[in-house]
């Protein structure tokens, strides 16, 4: 069964089950598969023959859930727009779409156009006459669009296909299953007294690991319970969130887990109904995962990794005592589907244990970026080497695709190392960020010439980022000079007109002013002298 079939049936076997809590709101699966069957109708009548994606705007509310299943059951991909995007992201995401309704769960704070509200969507779904999904979807449709960060200053639209996502969700599906399969004693009594297991989401739909969580636990009938931003925010309100919640499955960056690990109340013994761990977005820390495991003994903690373009995750490992002391973790084995590659810089496959840039083939391989074709050329080339090149259709549309990841890695014994990224874009938070993109809107802002972005690392993980600026200036003017005063109102509208353009993960925590950048031997800005300053 494909994931809309699973859907289907949960919402026929266990109707009254709970899929999604947040705050006051629930929805149940009968509520899900029904509500989104008559918006689907709704969104077939008034959009006719266009079939143009549509944006879904809102935080946590589980009517998102309704919109999501709604626009894919009526042959249109959805794209999730967080609120906590700003005005002109949100706009840049509009545009690339070029949407003709906008589905939201929260107040219309921005006056986007063609915005159907919360009220209307509720109306909408208990009084429309409902449509047939079957005869709208296909493997090879998109199922949802997710943008990230892109280098030109815009961002970039990822196609994923029902296809990509059922191979996903299969692979997904198996690790939570083997993790129950490992549950102590103990745990395996706790868990089996409730019928369906709770899954965290603490990402916001926008972003994909938020995939992993939701879909993962619609395909298992489980139930989803959300935390919003401002809840993970505040220590004593998530531990109260967490023990209310009852999480069984704990979906998150490593980031958020080493903030929550500060909390000393954080512990297997006082949360013991959660059993097991899945991160993914950016790198677990060796030390990160140890402790983990002392705190959480009985339960399985598994790193995953993967870019959005090839549907969250195509790697996984379960921790154990023989990875630890001996530097990085693994990122683990490639899922059944799936082959990495490591090219070398001449394009050649790398030797074992030689570093290279990881490569991608298989069945959770995205078609591409939307509607842009150029920057998918760049990274999403003719699979000529895996299991997979001769399996596609003899179709040249339909050619098997393999995606260059620009991060660095090696494999060793089978497992898969990630040592970093090969270009501008990093990890921070969890977040994809190019760092193209923040100084494109840097240059952008009046007054400013030249700007480059570094991460600055502790113990070699990526905290924060920091922006050094070159002022525009007559060539014969002298110097500019500022006392701390200026300077500190100069930083402020900078930091104040990037917030504006960029969400608060891609403002940069510190501005440097400089009279020139510092230059390579090849004219390139030296970013790694700019690095070795902060």
């Amino acid at each position: 069964m494909n994931i809309l079939e699973k859907i289907e049936n949960h919402g026929k076997m266990q109707g009254d089950n709970i899929v999604m809590e947040y705050g006051a709101e629930k929805l149940t699966y009968s509520e899900l598969w029904e509500k989104s069957d008559r918006l689907a109708g709704w969104i077939s009548e008034r959009l006719g023959d266009s079939k143009k994606p549509v944006l879904v705007y809102g935080h946590k509310h589980p009517m998102m859930l309704v919109c999501f299943l709604a626009c894919v059951k009526s042959g249109r991909a959805y794209c999730p727009v967080d609120i906590s995007m700003p005005e002109q992201r949100i706009g840049d995401i509009a545009e690339a779409v070029d949407n003709d309704i906008i589905l939201g769960t929260e107040e219309n704070t921005h006056n986007l156009k063609g915005y159907v509200s919360l009220d209307e969507i509720d109306r909408i779904s208990k009084e429309h006459t409902p449509v047939d999904y079957s005869k709208r979807v296909s493997s090879e449709d998109t199922y949802y669009i997710i943008f990230t960060s892109g280098s030109t200053g815009k961002p970039k639209g990822v196609e994923i296909s029902l296809e990509n996502l059922n191979n996903f969700t299969d692979w997904s599906v198996s690790l939570v299953e083997d993790s129950q399969e490992g549950c102590h004693d103990e745990m395996r009594d706790i868990n089996s007294r409730k019928s369906q297991l709770t899954f965290m989401n603490q990402a916001p739909f926008s972003f994909d690991l938020s995939v992993m969580d939701l879909y993962t636990c619609l395909a298992m009938g489980g139930r989803l319970y959300s935390i919003d931003k401002k809840t993970q925010q505040d220590p004593k309100l998530l531990m109260d969130e967490l023990r209310k919640g009852e999480i069984n499955v704990w979906v998150s960056t490593p980031s958020f887990a080493e903030m929550t690990m500060a909390n000393k109340e954080f512990n297997g013994e006082e949360f013991d109904s959660i059993n097991t761990f899945l991160f993914c977005g950016e790198k677990l820390g060796a030390d990160t995962g140890k402790r983990l495991q002392e705190l959480f003994p009985n339960s399985g903690i598994y790193n995953t990794y993967g870019p959005t373009e090839s549907t969250v995750a195509v790697t996984g490992i379960k921790l154990d005592d023989s990875l630890f002391g001996k530097g990085d973790l693994p990122i683990g084995r490639p899922k059944p589907g799936t082959e990495i590659y490591i090219f070398t810089e001449d394009g050649s496959i790398a030797k074992e244990g030689e570093k290279g840039e990881i490569a991608i083939a298989g069945n959770t391989v995205s078609k591409g970026y939307f509607k842009n074709r150029e920057k998918t050329s760049e990274v999403f080339i003719e699979d000529n080497i895996s299991s997979f090149h001769d399996s596609k259709d003899s179709d040249e549309t339909k050619k098997a695709m393999m995606y260059k990841t620009g991060d660095e890695g090696y494999i060793s014994n089978g497992l898969v190392y990630c040592t970093g990224r090969i270009d501008l874009q990093i990890k921070l938070h969890g977040y994809r960020i190019e760092l193209g993109d923040i100084e494109s809107n840097l240059k952008f802002i009046e007054g400013i010439s030249q700007a480059c972005v570094v991460p600055r690392r502790v113990d070699g993980k990526i905290r924060n980022l920091v922006a050094f600026v070159v002022e525009t200036s007559d060539a014969n003017a002298p110097r500019k000079t500022y006392d701390s005063s200026t300077a500190f109102q100069k930083r402020k509208e900078i930091r104040d007109k990037l917030k504006c353009q960029l969400p608060d993960y891609m403002v940069p925590k510190k501005i440097v002013f400089v009279d020139s950048l510092p230059m390579t031997i090849n004219g390139k800005v030296d970013r790694k002298k700019l690095e070795a300053m902060v």
